[in-house]
């Protein structure tokens, strides 16, 4: 088959993992171009990169003031021009034949995607069960919905994969700059245009579980613009009852989230006019009374009560229910 993927790498903080990744990408027949886009890292990403772009002239090495992971593939996109673009992490990889198993599938598709094969970094490189890859049409409803739980091994919300060139460029279809839940965005918006989305099992893409990334360490802000985005999809094409319904639910869902950090950073401030805006809905007040119920079972009643306390007094807050 030919060399028909750029493989896209937005890198921060990566110098540990990102030759290891590149390395991944090049070591696929199907690879056409490697863009590495550094987004602004303070330790020695940008030199992997640009050793690497020596090494082989399929790597280009880009560098950016930081601005977050969706501007990053952005301009990875815009600098290459393979006919197929393929999303990688700096901190996963892939194993061999991953985009073969990809591409054999990619004929009449705008997008296809595996199911990603969770490790920890010390964990060492999975086999593949040897199943084969048998992809399945994914619409708008049910990626939402799969966003909600994971299913027969799919995380649907970070799901990293091959995705037509033309495609995007006929929809002027790009991330917006969210640095939370991006994937999700942009490939909600891809649906509502009418991709022909395939998602099959476990082809070779190796997602490593690291305790400080970006999706476990998020701000308030963070989570209103992914709960928001949910809210502009309507504009591009009209909904069916059943995809608002399920819209509805993951708005609330990423809302609940967003409250419980509202909460936490009222605690912190002891603002408790702002603490009990939180409970603004029924969802809401739902989630937050079980999370406390939580922190009461984990931290003791006692600590947690005088953590709430603390907000109607002068005195500093004791350490407890925040995170």
């Amino acid at each position: 088959m030919n060399a028909t993927v750029a493989v896209i790498i937005a890198a921060y903080n990566a110098e540990a993992t990102l030759e290891r990744a590149i390395d991944s990408a090049l070591a696929q027949p199907e690879t056409a171009q490697v863009c590495v886009v550094d987004d602004g890292s303070r330790d020695g990403t940008l030199a992997v990169a640009r050793a690497a772009a020596l090494r082989d002239a399929r790597v280009l090495a880009l560098t950016q003031v930081n601005a977050g992971p969706a501007a990053a593939r952005n301009a990875a996109i815009a600098a290459t021009t393979a006919p197929w673009i393929a999303i990688l992490d700096s901190d996963d990889y892939m194993l061999p034949g991953r985009l073969a198993t990809l591409m054999a599938a990619a004929e009449g598709a705008d997008f296809v995607a595996d199911a990603l094969m969770r490790v920890r970094e010390e964990d060492p490189a999975p086999a593949l069960n040897g199943t084969g890859f048998t992809p399945t049409t994914l619409d708008f409803e049910n990626f939402v919905r799969g966003n909600m739980s994971v299913a027969h091994g799919l995380d649907l919300g970070f799901l990293k994969p091959v995705m037509r060139r033309g495609f995007l460029e006929t929809h002027a279809l790009t991330y917006r700059g969210l640095r939370l839940g991006e994937d999700y965005d942009f490939y909600c918006r891809a649906l509502l245009h009418g991709a022909r989305f395939l998602v099959g099992g476990s082809a070779g893409y190796i997602s490593i579980d690291r305790p400080g990334s970006l999706s476990n360490d998020h701000t308030a802000e963070d989570l209103r613009q992914m709960r928001d985005c949910d809210s502009a999809y309507p504009a591009i094409r009209p909904l069916t009852k059943r995809e608002r319904d399920v819209l509805r639910q993951h708005w609330a869902r990423v809302d609940c989230r967003l409250q419980w950090r509202l909460l936490i950073d009222a605690v912190k401030r002891r603002d408790a006019m702002a603490a009990i805006s939180t409970f603004h809905s029924p969802p809401a007040a739902r989630y937050l009374a079980a999370r406390l119920g939580e922190q009461l079972w984990q931290r003791g009643p006692l600590r947690v009560w005088l953590t709430v306390a603390s907000m109607f007094s002068q005195g500093e807050a004791p350490p407890g229910v925040v995170a």
